[in-house]
């Protein structure tokens, strides 16, 4: 997965031409609920979600539509649930993806991308996670659990430790309802601890497929030997 600044982008795209954009979406989010959302104080509202509401767009919305996306509302974004033309649609899609020696991009930007800081934030995280994340070395991560008080299961999660900061990514149907029982644990912990949503600031790329690593080789720095990359692992660079 990779986490970009939107001024990346341009040069990014670029440099992808080998690689067949595809969208994380189905069927369903054409059924997908719109959630509620947490207030905020950033420049674009949270208060509330309605239909009136404009769409958010990632930063490779253009490219998106250049290729023929059909794009659809989910969790507050206008993404593609396919894309048209010869070599479009959900099962060729699927196939291409699942090919030897072939790798899809996709555009996740709309999932929920939290910073946490301060001296007591893993164990501010283990409070509201499954797992040890004080046990995290720097650079590794681990899939969670977000629970509630009661130990049932609100989402899913990736858990990062980033060396100065501990990097955790949601669902983005469920971001702000997660950001809200977030922030609630936060006012009875006693510890510090600061949560920093990067809201649309940093978009996010997954690259799958059999053919992923020696795609994403293309685009790395000479010396970066993607190889010893161990699962669950990562680092910044430089693309």
């Amino acid at each position: 997965i990779f986490v970009l600044r939107s001024d990346v982008f341009t040069s990014l795209i670029h440099r992808t031409n080998l690689l067949m954009l595809k969208s994380t979406a189905t069927a369903l989010l054409r059924r997908a609920k719109r959630t509620s959302i947490l207030p905020s104080t950033s420049s674009r509202s949270l208060a509330s979600s309605t239909n009136e509401e404009p769409l958010v767009k990632t930063s490779l919305y253009n490219l998106h539509k250049e290729l023929g996306g059909d794009m659809v509302p989910f969790a507050g974004y206008e993404l593609p649930v396919l894309y048209k033309g010869d070599n479009g649609g959900v099962m060729k899609e699927h196939l291409w993806c699942r090919s030897d020696g072939k790798a899809s991009l996709f555009d996740v930007s709309h999932m929920g991308q939290i910073r946490w800081r301060g001296r007591d934030r893993a164990a501010f995280l283990e409070k509201i996670v499954v797992g040890d994340i004080a046990g995290l070395s720097e650079g590794s991560g681990c899939l969670s659990l977000v629970t509630n008080v009661n130990g049932g299961i609100i989402d899913d999660t990736v858990i990062t430790n980033a060396g100065d900061y501990i990097y955790m990514v949601v669902n983005g149907a469920t971001k702000f309802g997660d950001m809200k029982h977030f922030k609630e644990q936060m006012e009875s912990f006693d510890g510090d601890v600061n949560m920093e949503y990067l809201e649309d600031s940093m978009q996010l790329l997954a690259i799958q497929g059999p053919g992923a690593a020696e795609a994403v080789s293309k685009l790395l720095p000479g010396a970066f030997d993607l190889t010893k990359m161990a699962f669950m692992t990562g680092v910044d660079t430089t693309l």
